[in-house]
């Protein structure tokens, strides 16, 4: 992957690894469950992405810096918790800025190994949802994903938005900045509106 691709893959991670750091401060977990919860967030997608489409080892066990952004981030969050935490919403925010930049970021990986546009849109949406899946299934949370509150389609439609943009061949900003901002928003917009996946009909009596 280039190294701008790089760049954006490490913010994400960075995202992911506060948002499932600041989940294990609420629990509450030691320092070690701090770090392992945003270790598993951060690189949990980006490495079931990797194994997928073939890339392997995955480039978190290859470079440096894959490892080393969980750790800082989980380290930031153990310390600076009472600063981070006054805002409840501050983990649904650092989740929906990693959900928008890894399905970016996986969708143009997954098509650098050869995959097809279709199959590339659904790397980047397994990438997005991952961490948060293993964050919130080591937290004895059911995950995000497997909820009503729309998760996965918003890492479609910016996965899907990148996967154009690389087709038509445009510059690394219009790869990366619409899917990113457009999956990150619609999270967002969806938590504040309260927008729900549809659920089973008559349900009532269960």
């Amino acid at each position: 992957m280039a190294t701008n691709y790089v760049v954006v893959d490490l913010v994400g991670i960075a995202a992911f690894a506060l948002s499932g750091a600041l989940v294990a401060v609420r629990k509450p977990l030691d320092i070690f469950g701090v770090l392992v919860l945003a270790g598993a967030t951060g690189l949990g997608g980006g490495f079931l992405r990797d194994v997928l489409i073939g890339a392997t080892p995955p480039a978190s066990l290859m470079d440096w810096r894959y490892l080393m952004v969980p750790v800082v981030a989980g380290l930031i969050a153990f310390r600076f918790h009472p600063v981070l935490g006054r805002l409840e919403s501050k983990i649904a925010v650092f989740d929906a800025a990693g959900m928008g930049l890894f399905c970016v970021t996986g969708a143009v990986k997954s098509l650098d190994y050869g995959l097809e546009p279709v199959a590339a849109c659904l790397m980047g949406m397994v990438t997005a949802i991952g961490g948060g899946v293993i964050r919130d299934l080591l937290a004895g949370r059911v995950p995000v994903v497997l909820r009503e509150e729309l998760y996965a389609f918003p890492a479609l439609l910016g996965a899907a938005i990148a996967v154009t943009a690389v087709q038509l061949d445009l510059p690394y900003a219009w790869v990366v900045l619409p899917g990113a901002l457009f999956a990150f928003g619609y999270r967002m917009i969806a938590l504040r509106r309260g927008w729900q996946a549809p659920l089973p009909s008559g349900m009532d009596g269960y």
